[in-house]
């Protein structure tokens, strides 16, 4: 397997000057996001060895680390970042510090995925350690607030696929899901007619509420209808579903996604066009006829080999094709750290090294805010700020 040479970055929060200012962010892994130096600060608390106890030289490692062409040796570099966040304290630090590189990359809303299971090792039950990420979210969104800014940020809970914990998990949303609905229905109707209690935005969800769940971890050889009771489950609830699919596996993977996860979203799908150039199989005339929104993450493709069929640069990444051909793509990191990249990077290596033009950066946001987890009223104040017609 050869190694991938990840583009470089011109910043990890570059603001670009490209496209919108404002962006959406759909597809971002908390434990993948962390800070170096935030690393080696915790790692030194509990005594966990590091590569590399410099921040610029993690971070490389990490990113150099990730280069491996294969989604399963791409994993393993999680287990750093995961062996540092098995604390309340950890888990609100960390959370609270990706909103505000989330501010610094442009974003307005964004939806942080993580998968609970793997953060209870130091005694912490599910509930507590979803307690934790939401506080630490809503801290920093009041950061953001509170400098003028507007951003929102909710939790997506991730089953690890390759595990049997789905049930318990989709449990785990399903419970916070309505707790949440319960307090905004409460809050609504304490608030007026023209504002919410969470900021004055129609629709606005409660900083770092829990709105959705994910399969992630190994996609092949672990399809969602393994997991056939959780998502029944979530589907009886009403809970919107994206599922990890035609990442690391192709088209089989993304059909049942739809059909046994009923999967509103695709976490990448960049696959779905590998033996269907021309998007024209019943699959990819559900998937665009649909409008299930492609989480598409390009720098993250190339390091796992993802997009390989295409080549391996962003110039020849299927994100192009997918939206010439229609798809609703929107553009997301990934996991920050290991690809050492942001939504502003993502768009940025786009317009350079394949083409996009403005209206192709519009348009991927106009995606991001049709399909983001949140009532529809404010999926619509969202494209109008995003897209710059709200001006």
């Amino acid at each position: 397997m050869t190694t991938r040479t990840t583009p470089e970055a011109p910043a990890r929060t570059t603001d670009g000057g490209l496209g919108p200012h404002r962006r959406i962010c759909l597809h971002d892994h908390l434990d993948g996001a962390l800070r170096p130096a935030t690393i080696i600060d915790l790692a030194a608390g509990i005594g966990h060895e590091l590569p590399a106890t410099d921040p610029t030289a993690l971070g490389r490692w990490f990113r150099d680390s990730a280069n491996s062409g294969s989604l399963e040796r791409y994993l393993e570099t999680f287990a750093h970042t995961v062996a540092v966040t098995q604390t309340a304290d950890a888990l609100r630090r960390v959370a609270r510090e990706y909103v505000a590189d989330c501010a610094a990359d442009g974003i307005v809303h964004a939806e942080v995925r993580w998968a609970p299971e793997q953060h209870v090792a130091g005694g912490l039950t599910l509930d507590a350690a979803v307690d934790a990420v939401q506080a630490g979210l809503a801290e920093g969104v009041a950061e953001v607030k509170a400098a003028g800014g507007h951003l929102s940020v909710v939790q997506i809970l991730c089953a690890m696929r390759h595990l049997d914990r789905s049930l318990e998990i989709a449990e785990l949303v399903v419970r916070r899901v309505r707790a949440a609905a319960s307090d905004h229905a409460a809050s609504d109707h304490a608030a007026s007619d023209t504002t919410t209690a969470h900021g004055g935005v129609p629709g606005e969800p409660e900083p770092g509420s829990v709105v959705a769940f994910d399969l992630a971890g190994p996609e092949r050889g672990f399809p969602a209808s393994d997991h056939r009771a959780a998502l029944d489950l979530l589907a009886e609830n009403f809970i919107p579903v994206t599922l990890h699919a035609g990442e690391a596996d192709g088209a089989g993977s993304m059909a049942d996604a739809l059909t046994a996860g009923r999967a509103l979203r695709l976490g990448h799908g960049v696959r779905l066009l590998d033996e269907d150039p021309d998007a024209q199989s019943p699959l990819s005339r559900w998937i665009r006829d649909r409008r299930i929104a492609l989480e598409v993450c390009p720098c993250s493709n190339l390091q796992t080999g993802a997009s390989a069929v295409w080549g391996e640069d962003i110039a020849h990444h299927p994100a192009t094709r997918l939206l010439r051909h229609g798809f609703a793509v929107t553009i997301s990191p990934d996991n920050r750290l290991m690809s050492d990249t942001s939504v502003g990077n993502e768009l940025e290596l786009l317009r350079e090294q394949a083409g996009w033009d403005e209206a192709d950066l519009v348009a991927v946001q106009r995606n991001a805010a049709r399909a983001a987890f949140v009532p529809r009223v404010y999926q619509e104040w969202l494209e109008r700020h995003v897209t710059g017609e709200d001006a």
